[in-house]
């Protein structure tokens, strides 16, 4: 049997790999701390090591040098994920058997099949499409699901949605599922059944807590022949999820709890976690720097130009690259001439508006995520936003870093 060490991984990183390998007929062993991951990769000799870093460079290097050191363990190969570092220091690595550098959130499809090379083993991977997002709002977790069901992205949920409640520390999560656009049968029975199970295996998620957006009957016959999903609700209309799971004071009104609790920013709500959920396979483009870091593209949509500057000097302080549009056609005209990871859009602009931008985005299972970023805060222009697929909305004006930090909460939510 194959031998994988897995070192110094963060809890959902460690429990989704030991899963999936296990399942695979290959050795998990798991150590934290140096020292011993040291005295166990000598005992061991396992046909792979996978470290995971967030500390500084010179560290890993020592553990590399020691590791180097030893003529047992020098030939053994190494997986690191980590943060984005420098290309010249991704290049020294390859003297220490370091085949790969994934830069953090990894995309599994890509992990694993890296893995396979290595350990010369044919893992099986779901590739069925499927779009999985989630973002946070204060303590609701939104989960949205379209194309299809793969199974590899619902097991990653679970952990997922673990890390997000213990790393914001949510006292009573609640979980908004958004499945308008799927239409099941009988064949994805066993599918559905391990996306709720998962959904509902932290304890501390509440099946009363927990609401379907759903027009599938097969979906709700599903929760509704299944006595261990019984308080877990159905609903077709996105302001009665809201209404129902957002917390306020009983003189408080519908739009002012949507101000404070959905439209407000938080420096605390970015999360960049572990691991992407969309894969590579989801689009089939993977960028030359992916091993370690990628150059990032941002759309502004905005007729404000002290916006749009304001915006692009923000996206620069993170290597950022902007495409400036100062109106909806412009936008509409170029969008197929280039490929973007993020767009910030206006709702409000002459001719065409950010709803008719937004229709024509939800058209393409495809695109990029979408933030909001507008002076309207009218209820119905919030709920017709967040229905037609905008991840976040942000009301004008907000500091640059929260800008910065929704975009990063946003993008990272994708597995």
């Amino acid at each position: 049997m194959k031998q994988v060490l897995i070192i110094d991984a963060s809890p959902l990183f460690r429990e989704f790999l030991k899963e999936k390998l296990t399942a695979e007929r290959v050795g998990v062993e798991i150590v934290h701390g140096r020292r011993d991951a040291f005295t166990k990769l000598i005992s061991l000799l396992p046909d792979l090591v996978i470290l995971d870093i967030n500390e500084d460079f010179d560290d890993l290097i020592d553990f590399l040098q020691k590791k180097q050191k030893d003529p047992n363990a020098k030939s053994i190969p190494m997986i690191i994920a980590g943060p984005l570092i420098a290309r010249e220091k991704v290049a020294t690595l390859g003297q220490f058997n370091v085949v790969k550098y994934f830069t953090k959130p990894i995309k599994f499809d890509i992990f694993f099949e890296s893995i396979g090379r290595i350990l010369r083993a044919g893992f099986s991977i779901d590739v069925t499409p499927c779009m999985l997002e989630i973002h946070l709002n204060h303590n609701i977790i939104f989960i949205e699901i379209a194309q299809g069901l793969n199974r590899e992205k619902i097991a990653l949920l679970k952990y997922k949605l673990s890390e997000i409640i213990d790393t914001k520390r949510l006292e009573n999560p609640k979980i908004i599922l958004m499945m308008t656009d799927l239409s099941l049968s009988f064949i994805d029975c066993s599918n559905l059944e391990l996306l709720f199970d998962n959904i509902i295996a932290d304890e501390r998620i509440q099946k009363k807590n927990v609401k379907v957006l759903s027009l599938d009957k097969f979906t709700r016959d599903i929760i509704a022949g299944h006595p261990q999903y019984t308080g877990i609700e159905v609903v077709t209309n996105l302001s009665h999820v809201l209404n129902s799971l957002i917390d306020s004071d009983p003189s408080a009104t519908v739009t002012d709890m949507i101000s404070d609790r959905i439209l407000a920013s938080s420096e605390t709500d970015a999360d960049q976690g572990s691991v992407e959920m969309r894969f590579y396979s989801d689009s089939g483009v993977i960028n030359k720097d992916e091993d370690h870091g990628t150059m990032l593209t941002v759309a502004i949509v905005d007729d404000d130009a002290v916006i749009r500057s304001m915006l692009k000097a923000a996206f620069a302080t993170i290597g950022a690259e902007c495409k400036l549009f100062d109106s909806g056609s412009e936008f509409i005209s170029a969008n197929n001439k280039f490929r973007y990871d993020l767009i910030i859009l206006d709702i409000y602009m002459p001719g065409i508006s950010g709803f008719e931008i937004l229709k024509k985005l939800h058209q393409n299972p495809d695109s990029p995520p979408v933030i909001i970023y507008s002076q309207a805060t009218q209820r119905q222009a919030v709920i017709q936003a967040l229905s037609m697929g905008a991840k976040s909305y942000l009301v004008k004006p907000q500091k640059p870093e929260a800008i910065i930090n929704k975009a990063i909460e946003v993008l990272h939510a994708k597995i």
